[in-house]
């Protein structure tokens, strides 16, 4: 058996081939496209019994570890902020990563990431495409706000870019080039509300197949948007053996500061899924509203350590409620039957 450690960037990648007793069978450098990753896994072939581990770095490890599953060759995605040895290597080369990698897979202590099936990951990248633009229109929108603040403009209505608000924005006379900034605003936000809508589709499409998302759609302040986000980060839940590992890898739990026998809890660590946790806050704030049950204990904890505070406590009581209705395959208990089925009604009516 060989272990191969591969150390990869942008436009290149190094990898390191071991024996099983740590002696270095081969070395050498590949390009990171097609022509370069399929000269490599052409490499590896020469070899039996391979293991390979990649160490993840921004999206530059996507071809190579595609590639490498498609050949049928064990592929490990290694987690960098939790391989210490390479993390805090005070000298670091690609050369040296690539045989630290290849020496912790020996001896089996590569910190894996997990990496889904390929559809989950197809889906999971049109969902924060979606955030990016909802983020996109929300500048161009604000852009728009300035512009009415900065001519003391008065606005009379509640939806500014509702229908009836934008025909008055389209009428406004702002002087100098204003007037031309504030014309070339609005249509980039229509420009950007059809990308959404043109995604959202697809995305409702894809929510309509999987049962799952019917289940979370019980919850108030959960649309068929937030339940595929946390579907689609989470993967499969039976990865996390519990409710307590499932907060800790959103990043919902209090950090933790212990020495000797004194222990200070500060705020959440932040150190999980950005985009699971992002959904769960916003959940969070209609189902302190809305929900009877989350709402008495919204404002327990708000009387007591304020409004943040609370909104924080009740997105980590609704990802410990998903984990088990997720784990269990049953409705949530506290679900209003009706409004669920009006949520599942609408979706339905997306995609039709």
């Amino acid at each position: 058996m060989v272990s191969v450690g591969v150390d990869i960037h942008k436009a290149s990648g190094f990898a390191v081939v071991k024996d099983d007793g740590g002696r270095v069978v081969a070395s050498f450098t590949f390009k990171n496209d097609k022509c370069g990753i399929g000269e490599f896994v052409e490499r590896l072939q020469g070899f039996r019994d391979v293991r390979v581990a990649v160490e993840s770095s921004g999206n530059f490890w996507v071809k190579l570890y595609e590639a490498l599953e498609a050949k049928g060759f064990r592929v490990v995605l290694s987690n960098p902020a939790r391989t210490k040895a390479i993390a805090e290597a005070k000298i670091r080369s690609d050369r040296l990563d690539a045989s630290t990698l290849a020496d912790l897979l020996r001896a089996g202590l590569v910190a894996e990431s997990y990496v889904p099936p390929k559809h989950v990951r197809d889906v999971r990248a049109l969902l924060r495409y979606r955030v990016s633009l909802v983020r996109e229109r929300t500048r161009v929108k604000n852009r728009v706000h300035a512009l009415l603040d900065k001519h003391e403009v008065s606005v009379g209505f509640t939806d500014l870019f509702g229908a009836r608000g934008r025909s008055w924005l389209r009428s406004l006379k702002l002087p100098g080039n204003d007037g031309l900034i504030l014309k070339l605003a609005l249509d980039e936000v229509d420009r950007l509300d059809g990308l959404i809508d043109e995604v959202s589709r697809v995305i409702a499409g894809e929510a309509v197949e999987d049962p799952r998302v019917e289940l979370l759609l019980g919850y108030k302040g959960i649309d068929y948007y937030t339940a595929m986000v946390v579907l689609y980060e989470v993967g499969d839940i039976n990865r996390f053996c519990s409710a307590r590992k499932f907060v800790g890898w959103v990043g919902l739990c209090p950090s933790v500061h212990q020495s000797g026998e004194h222990c200070r809890r500060g705020g959440i660590t932040k150190q999980g899924n950005k985009w699971v946790r992002w959904a769960l806050v916003q959940a969070a704030h209609q189902a302190a509203r809305h929900d009877p049950k989350l709402r008495c204990f919204f404002e327990r904890v708000a009387a007591r350590r304020g409004v943040q505070k609370a909104i924080i406590a009740v997105a980590r009581k609704l990802a410990v409620s998903i984990y088990y209705v997720l784990k269990r395959n049953e409705p949530y208990h506290g679900e209003d039957a009706g409004l669920r089925r009006r949520k599942v009604n609408r979706l339905r009516r997306m995609v039709s």
